[in-house]
């Protein structure tokens, strides 16, 4: 087995493991701790990410580990070559509701903080136990099957995603590009889960996708699957994306130039101007 085939193997069962614990804690009474006013823990978070980690610990002990809820995000700096980006449970407030829309996301990078290259990724959603998968320069797969982004052409017959954050929300602009995405698309869905939302563009469920203020643990495996299926990611002004990047624009590349032109145009309008009204 070569270096990346163990990579993505240990990544599929560490994902699994922490998937079976989440469908488990969902059957029970959820333990809410707040992090800021409205952003949750649950203890469904911390057990995914102890498994997760212990798990990546074992085999791969020289790797640092940079994960969402334990606070070991230091180790992203040491100067050690590889790094894994865990999200051990995206979409905790779906959770923490039983909204069963939510999944663990576990990357693997290499190279210097700001420049890494993501070489493999695993998203897994437990409920609907969809796991998508891709190695960089393999593809991307789903349950095992390959797949590829969606063939629409046009920003008005395309189906996009979004997110909005749990804190500052006041402070984020995505409301104005909400609106604008809205009417200039065929409709835009805000299902709660970043990393499911790119994995949705992989295999061509949603055209296009954007957010701001994402963490690297929130899109190292997505933005992977994306490209892997052939489409881009991207900032809004069209610079490949790198991780922890304020703005994260994904498709399936066909419709990526319309969706710039209108972050564009919404960026250019002050808050506290009338909303933009779309060409007819």
């Amino acid at each position: 087995m070569n270096a990346m085939n163990s990579y993505l193997e240990v990544a599929i069962e560490a994902a699994r493991e922490a998937g079976a614990i989440l469908v488990a804690e969902l059957a029970r009474p959820v333990r809410i701790d707040y992090k800021g006013d409205v952003d949750i823990v649950t203890q469904a978070d911390g057990r995914s990410e102890q498994a997760i980690m212990s798990r990546l610990r074992n085999c791969f002990p020289q790797h640092a580990i940079v994960a969402e809820e334990s606070g070991a995000h230091a180790a992203a700096a040491s100067g050690v070559r590889h790094c894994w980006y865990v999200d051990p449970l995206d979409g905790t407030t779906n959770f923490a509701h039983g909204f069963p829309w939510f999944c663990v996301s576990i990357a693997l990078t290499e190279g210097p903080v700001g420049n890494e290259e993501i070489l493999a990724g695993v998203i897994y959603q437990p409920v609907t136990d969809e796991l998508f998968t891709a190695a960089r320069g393999e593809g991307a797969y789903l349950n095992n099957k390959r797949i590829h982004v969606s063939q629409v052409d046009r920003l008005a017959t395309s189906l996009l995603g979004t997110g909005f954050p749990a804190h500052k929300r006041a402070q984020n602009p995505n409301i104005h590009f909400y609106w604008n995405f809205t009417l200039r698309s065929h409709g835009v869905r805000r299902a709660g889960s970043a990393a499911l939302d790119l994995a949705a563009v992989a295999c061509g469920r949603f055209d296009g996708f954007w957010e701001f203020g994402l963490h690297a643990w929130d899109t190292a495996a997505g933005v992977l699957l994306v490209r892997e299926a052939g489409g881009m990611v991207t900032d809004f002004a069209g610079t490949p994306y790198q991780l922890g990047a304020r703005e994260c624009m994904a498709s399936n590349t066909r419709i990526h130039e319309e969706m710039r032109a209108v972050a564009v145009e919404v960026s250019r309008t002050p808050p506290s101007a009338p909303l933009i009204e779309p060409a007819r």
